[in-house]
């Protein structure tokens, strides 16, 4: 898909888009108490309008109580303490619930770490004016990593291609987690049944968009490896992912396979 491109029913022409309303980013915290002030002071001041969320996963570290004192000086910022570490799927689930519940029009995804730029999100509201998702894409032209070993890229990139194929997913990067969601698109997902969690999570999101119809759209972004702090990633996560993703994709083949109807990834 080239760059800035969009899939789905939706992007036929003629389609209107309704205004975005308030954005709320979302940004799910657990052990990030060197990262949480500088991450929440780089959203204020790249998109001074937006809300943020800190989802926290009872932090040992005092993350939660860091992230109280920021909301504590301005009203834009608020918290959601979470009663311990269940994985960064259910700490967006929350966090989307507690927006959909404010009534945000937007929810937006956003790691801690500063992998993902603040200073590129009003990139991803202005092409969500015209899309039901957005994806900050590392894949497509213009997108990039800085900071990480061949390893990870590889690993990173072959889990999106390996998606992608398998799930019929016309997304470069179906792992990504810096995304922007109007709250219509969010409520017609089906979330009450998602169960995955880390990259799965992430792909099992773009695959219910892309199967329920919706606009999707991947911009470019520059990907920062952390500076501080350790990787939530692991191999139970990965492992995870690979099991989802092959049960998803061969379901969905042996179902055609025998004329079954394709069922809503929603349901």
């Amino acid at each position: 898909m080239s760059n800035g491109g969009g899939i789905g029913e939706a992007a036929d022409e003629g389609r209107q888009f309704g205004p975005l309303g308030q954005a709320l980013v979302i940004i799910p915290t657990y052990n990030e108490a060197e990262n949480i002030q500088a991450i929440v002071g780089r959203v204020r001041t790249a998109v001074p309008e937006a809300h943020v969320l800190v989802a926290d996963d009872n932090s040992p570290d005092g993350t939660g109580k860091i992230a109280d004192e920021l909301a504590g000086e301005d009203d834009h910022v608020h918290v959601l303490h979470r009663k311990g570490k269940e994985g960064l799927g259910a700490a967006y689930l929350a966090g989307f619930s507690w927006g959909l519940e404010h009534g945000y029009g937007v929810l937006v995804e956003m790691d801690a770490d500063g992998s993902h730029q603040p200073e590129e999100l009003p990139r991803l509201l202005t092409a969500l004016k015209g899309a039901d998702l957005v994806l900050g894409s590392r894949w497509v032209p213009g997108g990039r990593v800085v900071n990480w070993p061949k390893s990870r890229e590889f690993l990173s990139r072959g889990g999106s291609t390996y998606s992608r194929l398998l799930l019929d997913v016309p997304i470069r990067d179906v792992t990504g987690g810096y995304r922007a969601f109007r709250s219509e698109t969010l409520a017609g997902l089906g979330l009450g049944d998602v169960a995955s969690q880390g990259y799965c999570f992430q792909v099992d999101l773009a695959r219910r968009a892309v199967k329920a119809g919706y606009h999707v759209v991947e911009v470019p972004i520059t990907f920062v490896e952390r500076e501080h702090g350790d990787s939530k990633m692991s191999r139970d996560i990965v492992a995870e992912a690979l099991w989802r993703v092959t049960a998803w994709g061969v379901g969905e083949r042996v179902g055609k396979a025998l004329g079954r109807k394709p069922s809503d990834p929603r349901s």
